[in-house]
């Protein structure tokens, strides 16, 4: 795939190191010379110094023959119009923007359908998810999110004395009241779509497709978290901070907030009235210990320097048996992680960089008739994001009226602002988007997922 990065930070040089490594064809755009030639002497990539706002530069770069290009630029606007750009000069061309401003974040869904994008990335906001849902599940469970965070798709394996073990798929949003499918099942090496039928069984590696809020609750209501967190301190009140505690507190989490900027405690206190805003200095022990870090139940460090966020959690380590994230910006920085826990660090360039890896792939077996796919269960399967823009087969009637294809199932439903984990007495109308989980290949519309529509029922 011959793909254009606009912008060589962080963000952009990730991206570029692990695509280069997936075999895809990469040109990099940056007005700093010496950031294009840093890469490009370093990675198997080409190199065009120049705005990546300058139509010239973009026709130098390739735009005429790419098939996705990335903005990383500083800038959200520069980003978002690098994207437009794009778009006009190849309407084949897939386009995906960082936007990092949360003044965007709840305008993405309608800037990237009015823009024409195909992703708008936020690298703060899907770092704070990470962080979020490592503090709400237990660390045998991995998590997939889409569309901002809105929906999860949660692996997790059935232990042998499990809740889960011996009842069937069909009972578990009664038995626990919480809108959650059971959308994938992998046993003894094969991946298959249960049916309402299907019992699980110890062993059973389970995807699960629920909203933040109802998988939280699953795992409260059916004990599969003993030991859920109920409060957590967060130093730092940069956007990951801001989005992390504004979760949290969502969530019912006790949150406290210490920030020695004045002007962010009162902005933080206006926009996350439930957290405890602290003022002070986060690097301060004594003022840690009397918020009472020597009880908490999680802490994150997530200043905006790294080394700072490496103290701050080894002394949060020694005080405390907080489950502890620290947030680090520099990738190259291997030579400190043996003093934490690798797993509980979280880099927000090379998750957006996965991110993207994810979307690149599943388009190498996409055309242009759907939103989205992702690749996910190491290639056994794709979830697929589509917008109904009119009536079709799929519309109007009960999806349990729908004789779906085998291997394929309907995950969730995103219309207007609200997020539907659906039943089968819910229906598809225009204007949804829509996400499937398919084992199949070759669906291009969304009519696609209808072997036969039962209209006797």
């Amino acid at each position: 795939m011959n793909i254009i990065i606009v912008g060589c930070g962080n963000v952009g040089c990730t991206v570029a190191e692990t695509l280069v490594n997936d075999k895809h064809s990469i040109v990099v755009v940056d007005t700093d010379k010496s950031k294009v030639d840093l890469l490009t002497d370093e990675q198997d990539v080409l190199g065009v110094v120049g705005d990546g706002l300058n139509y010239q530069v973009l026709l130098k770069a390739g735009i005429e023959h790419t098939d996705l290009l990335i903005a990383t630029m500083n800038s959200d606007e520069q980003n978002l119009l690098c994207c437009v750009m794009a778009k006009r000069s190849d309407r084949y061309c897939r386009t995906i923007a960082r936007v990092r401003n949360p003044v965007y974040n709840t305008e993405i869904s309608y800037l990237r359908r009015e823009l024409g994008l195909a992703l708008i990335i936020n690298p703060e906001y899907i770092s704070a998810a990470d962080i979020a849902r490592k503090f709400q599940y237990p660390d045998s469970v991995t998590v997939e999110t889409f569309t901002r965070g809105r929906i999860e798709l949660l692996h997790m394996n059935v232990a042998d004395n499990s809740p889960l073990a011996g009842i069937t798929v069909g009972t578990i949003r009664n038995k626990w009241k919480c809108d959650v499918v059971i959308c994938a099942v992998r046993r003894q090496g094969e991946v298959f779509i249960p049916g309402q039928e299907t019992e699980l069984k110890a062993g059973d590696e389970l995807t699960i497709s629920a909203t933040p809020k109802d998988a939280s609750a699953f795992f409260k209501k059916s004990k599969l978290y003993e030991h859920p967190i109920k409060s957590c301190i967060i130093v730092g009140s940069g956007n990951v901070g801001y989005y992390l505690a504004k979760r949290l507190t969502d969530g019912g989490i006790r949150t406290k907030i210490v920030e020695s900027d004045i002007g962010r405690c009162d902005l933080m206190g206006d926009e996350i009235p439930r957290a405890i805003i602290i003022h002070g200095d986060g690097t301060d022990e004594r003022l840690l210990l009397r918020e009472g870090l020597g009880g908490v139940g999680a802490f994150a460090a997530l200043t905006g320097i790294d080394e700072e966020n490496v103290l701050l959690t080894n002394f949060a380590m020694r005080v405390s048996h907080a489950k502890t994230i620290t947030k680090l910006n520099r990738v190259n920085y291997s030579d400190i992680l043996h003093s934490i826990n690798p797993e509980n660090a979280v880099f927000p360039s090379i998750l957006t960089a996965e991110y993207i890896l994810k979307y690149a792939r599943a388009m190498l077996d996409a055309e242009s008739s759907f939103g989205n796919a992702y690749e996910i269960l190491d290639g056994d399967a794709t979830m697929l994001e589509f917008f109904v823009s009119e009536e079709n087969e799929v519309t109007g009637m009960p999806i349990s009226q729908l004789r779906m294809r085998g291997r394929t199932i309907i995950c969730a439903i995103a219309r207007d602002d609200r997020m539907m984990i659906p039943t089968g007495r819910d229906e598809i109308r225009v204007g949804d988007n829509v996400f499937i989980l398919t084992l199949e290949k070759g669906i291009r519309r969304i009519s696609d997922i209808i072997g036969h529509v039962n209209t006797s029922m």
